[in-house]
C-alpha cells in the first residue's frame, strides 16, 4: 500500500482549508501541543514576529505539498483541488525518486503530467517534450520550481523503473541543449551547495549514460559534489568516468568518503589520480577517518604507503590515541608495527579500556576534559551496531549520550534510527533522549528514520521496519504530511495500518 493522496478522507474545498487554518490559529494561540508541533515542522517564517492568519494558511498549504497558499488557491481554481493535489504529489514523488508512488498516480490518472514540461522531462516523455519545444522553444531554459528542465531530466529516477526510457533521456538532453540549456546548470542544495546536472544524473538518478553524455558535451567533472558522491554508487564505473574526464580529487573529501565504505578499489583509484591522505582541505586526516569508520588493515596500509602522516594531530589528538579510544585494532596494529607510540590522558585511557571491554567499575570521565576530536563520538558509533557494548561502556563512564553532531545536528538516537539498527535504537531510546529534537536537515526522529528507510545503505542487519515499530509502540506522533511523503510500500503500509488502529497518534 502506498499513500498517494496528501489529503486524509474526502477532498476538502478551499473554504474547508480556510476553516482549518482558522482552527489551527486558535489552537496554536491556546498552546495546543499538536498545533505547535505542526508549526514547528513547517514554520511559515523565521523573523520572530507575531503570526497572522496568512501564516496559518501558508502552513495548511505547505502540509499539502504546495509552496504557498496563493499557489494552492490558483491550482484549485484552474485544475480543481483533487487534481491539483495529485499533481503536487506527483511532483514531490518525482523530486524524491519515489517511483512506486509515481507509478500509482499515473495508473490512476494517466494524463496527470499533461502540459507540465518539467514533469515531461522527468518522465522521459520524448514526444511531449518535442511538441512543447516546437510550440515554445524558451521552455528549455525556464525555471520550473527549483529546477530547470535539464535538472528535472538529470535528477529523475523514473528510468530505474523503466530502463527502456534511457535512450529517450539522451534525446531529450540533446533537444534541451539545442534550445539553449546549460549542461553545467545546477540547483541549490539544502546547505547552499550547487547540485549540478552531472551530479543529478550520476549520483542521484544513477543514469550513467546521461552522465557520460553530459561530460562529453562540456559538463565539468569538478562540480564540488559528483566525485565525492560517486564513491557511494557501489561500483567504480561512475568514479572511473569522472576521473577519465579529468576530475581532480585534490580539494575534495572523496577519499574520506571512500573510507566510509572501506572501499579499497575507490581509494586506489583516487590515490592514483592525485588524492593525498593528509590534504589540508579534508575535514579529518585519513588515518583518523579510517579509525572512525572501522577500516581494515589493508586500507590502513594503503594510506600509510601513500604518505599518511602517522603522527599528525587532529583536533589535539594523534592517530594512535584516536584509534585506541575508537577501538580500531587495524590502525593500532599498523601504527605500532611502525614504532609509533601515544600517551593517553586519563579520559582517553578510560575510553580506550571501554573499547577493549575493560572499563573499571565506578570510574567516570570528565567530558569537559576531552579534546574536540571526540565531539560527536557516540553519534558516529551509532551507525556501527557491532560497537553496542563499547557504547554502553562509554555511557557508563559518563560520555553524554544525546549530544547532536556538530555538523548536522543529528543525535545518536537519530543516527541509529536512520541507519535502521534496532538494537542500537532500543538502547538509546532506553536512555530517554530528547524525542523532539530537530536536526539541521529539519529532521525529527520519525522523519529521520523514514529518510533512512529510503536512502541509507543497504546491508545485513538493517531493519527500518523494526525500528519504526519501536517508535510507534513508544507512542510517537504521526504527522499526516510525513506519512504522505513515504515512498517505500512496506513502510507506508505499516504507517497506514498503525494510523487506522491508533488514530490518536495522528496529528
Amino acid at each position: 500500500m502506498l499513500i498517494t493522496e496528501p489529503f486524509s478522507g474526502p477532498i476538502p474545498s478551499i473554504d474547508d482549508l480556510r476553516r482549518e487554518a482558522r482552527r489551527l490559529h486558535k489552537s496554536y494561540e491556546a498552546g495546543d501541543r499538536a498545533a505547535r508541533e505542526r508549526l514547528r515542522e513547517l514554520p511559515p517564517r523565521g523573523d520572530g514576529r507575531e503570526l497572522k492568519r496568512a501564516d496559518f494558511l501558508q502552513v495548511v498549504a505547505r502540509e499539502r505539498g504546495f509552496e504557498s497558499w496563493p499557489k494552492l488557491k490558483l491550482a484549485a481554481e484552474t485544475q480543481g483541488l483533487d487534481r491539483a493535489a495529485k499533481v503536487q504529489r506527483l511532483k514531490i514523488a518525482l523530486f524524491h525518486g519515489q517511483n512506486a508512488v509515481v507509478q500509482a498516480l499515473l495508473a490512476e490518472t494517466p494524463d496527470l503530467a499533461a502540459g507540465l514540461f518539467g514533469l515531461n522531462c522527468a518522465l522521459g516523455d520524448l514526444p511531449a517534450v518535442r511538441t512543447a519545444l516546437a510550440a515554445r522553444p524558451g521552455l528549455a531554459t525556464e525555471r520550473l520550481g527549483p529546477r530547470s528542465p535539464i535538472l528535472h531530466l538529470a535528477f529523475s529516477r523514473w528510468h530505474q523503473l523503466h530502463p527502456e526510457l534511457r535512450p529517450a533521456t539522451l534525446e531529450i538532453a540533446a533537444l534541451l541543449l539545442a534550445h539553449g540549456a546549460d549542461v553545467n546548470d545546477a540547483q541549490a542544495g539544502p546547505q547552499g551547495e550547487r547540485l549540478s546536472a552531472l551530479y543529478g544524473a550520476l549520483c542521484v538518478s544513477r543514469n550513467l549514460g546521461l552522465a557520460r553524455w553530459l561530460l562529453e558535451h562540456g559538463a565539468s567533472p569538478d562540480d564540488g559534489e559528483s566525485l565525492y558522491h560517486a564513491v557511494e554508487l557501489g561500483s567504480h564505473e561512475g568514479l572511473k568516468l569522472l576521473l577519465e574526464h579529468g576530475a581532480d580529487p585534490q580539494g575534495t573529501n572523496a577519499l574520506l568518503r571512500a573510507l566510509d565504505f572501506n572501499d579499497h578499489g575507490a581509494v586506489e583509484l583516487l590515490l592514483a589520480h592525485g588524492a593525498r591522505p593528509d590534504e589540508e582541505a579534508q575535514t579529518i586526516p585519513a588515518l583518523h577517518q579510517a579509525a572512525r569508520r572501522g577500516c581494515d588493515r589493508h586500507m590502513v596500509d594503503l594510506l600509510l604507503e601513500a604518505g599518511a602522516d602517522p603522527l599528525r594531530d587532529w583536533r589535539w589528538v594523534a592517530p594512535l590515541a584516536y584509534a585506541k579510544v575508537l577501538g580500531s585494532r587495524p590502525v593500532i596494529e599498523a601504527l605500532e608495527a611502525r614504532g609509533v607510540t601515544a600517551a593517553l590522558s586519563r579520559e582517553e585511557a578510560l575510553m580506550a579500556g571501554a573499547a577493549e571491554g575493560r572499563a573499571p567499575a565506578g570510574a567516570f570521565i570528565d567530558p569537559a576534559a576531552l579534546p574536540p576530536a571526540y565531539d560527536g563520538l557516540l553519534r558516529d558509533l551509532a551507525d556501527r551496531p557491532e560497537r553496542l557494548e563499547q557504547i554502553r561502556a562509554m555511557v557508563a563512564l559518563g560520555l553524554p549520550h544525546d549530544l547532536p553532531g556538530a555538523q548536522d545536528g543529528v543525535t545518536p538516537v537519530q543516527a541509529a534510527a536512520w541507519g535502521g539498527h534496532p538494537d542500537l535504537l532500543a538502547y538509546f531510546l532506553g536512555l530517554r533522549p530528547d524525542l523532539g529534537h530537530v536536526n539541521r536537515h529539519g529532521g525529527t526522529l520519525l522523519t529521520t528514520l523514514l529518510h533512512g528507510a529510503e536512502h541509507a545503505p543497504k546491508g545485513e542487519g538493517r531493519d527500518h521496519l523494526a525500528c519504526l515499530t519501536q517508535l510507534l509502540e513508544l507512542g510517537i506522533a504521526l504527522p499526516r504530511k510525513a506519512m504522505a511523503m513515504v515512498g517505500r510500500a512496506d513502510v507506508a503500509a505499516l504507517l497506514q495500518g498503525w494510523a487506522e488502529a491508533h488514530p490518536g497518534q495522528v496529528v
